[in-house]
């Protein structure tokens, strides 16, 4: 019952994030905007970290399983692919490149705070 409550967590945000999307005319899909909700709800602890927790890592651990229809969606357009596959390439090596070094830029700077607090708090 407790997986059925915390599944049940995850879904209200996330259809409360595609109602916002028909209310706020921004051109942002509704998932973004049920994560921003998600975030918003866990800093300020109305949801606890306890009430998704066990779902939430679950469903990590089963997201390579959703890669799969866009896989075969990628296999059967080979065909139109072929004719801009090395712009197509070059683009997702950049871009994979780019997010790593701002992934890392930005943990960085939250460890060095977090370490800052400590020494001063």
């Amino acid at each position: 019952m407790q997986y059925m409550r915390q599944f049940g967590i995850i879904l209200g945000v996330t259809c409360a994030g595609e109602v916002l999307k028909y209310f706020i005319p921004l051109p942002i899909p509704g998932s973004i905007y049920g994560l921003v909700l998600m975030l918003a709800l866990l800093m300020t602890r109305a949801i606890k970290v306890e009430h998704v927790k066990d779902v939430g890592e679950f469903m990590i651990e089963i997201m390579p399983l959703m890669f799969i229809p866009a896989g075969v969606g990628l296999m059967t357009s080979w065909g139109q692919l072929k004719t801009f596959l090395l712009p197509l390439v070059v683009i997702t090596v950049v871009s994979t490149f780019v997010v790593m070094i701002v992934t890392g830029k930005v943990t960085d700077f939250l460890l060095d705070r977090k370490g800052k607090e400590k020494k001063h708090g």
